[in-house]
């Protein structure tokens, strides 16, 4: 899955005694009702935050995850987590121009084709089927 939105917050790395770390990456998405987006980037993966900053455009990459918790009480809970393995810096369109990798958008004709030139004369077929 991919998330797609601006930079909000790029929060510390956190290291823990066993060795294992992680950083956070908040991410506001744009659309109608923009939403605030935590994304977790483990061990390795918590380097990809070093080049970005607060303000950028970027498409995330990301995993959900969800675990199981059973409280000392015996009530069980359930946590979901979103964890980015990759980060995408996009690069804001300007005005009047198309992304390298998009099709320009032609205008459609709304004229009407003069039936006599969709009728095709029989000698400018090519027949080269086998039946």
């Amino acid at each position: 899955m991919e998330i797609s939105g601006k930079v909000k917050k790029i929060m510390d790395e956190q290291t823990f005694s066993s060795g294992f770390k992680k950083r956070e990456l908040i991410v506001q998405t744009q659309e109608q009702y923009p939403q605030p987006i935590s994304i977790e980037f483990l061990q390795e993966k918590a380097d990809l935050l070093n080049d970005l900053q607060e303000g950028q455009d970027v498409k995330v990459s990301i995993d959900i995850r969800g675990r199981e918790w059973t409280s000392p009480e015996g009530v069980v809970k359930y946590f979901n987590s979103i964890v980015g393995w990759r980060v995408e810096k996009m690069v804001p369109v300007q005005a009047g121009t198309a992304p390298a990798n998009q099709a320009p958008d032609f205008q459609k004709s709304t004229a009407t084709p003069n039936p006599a030139s969709l009728q095709a004369d029989e000698n400018d077929l090519d027949d080269d089927l086998p039946f």
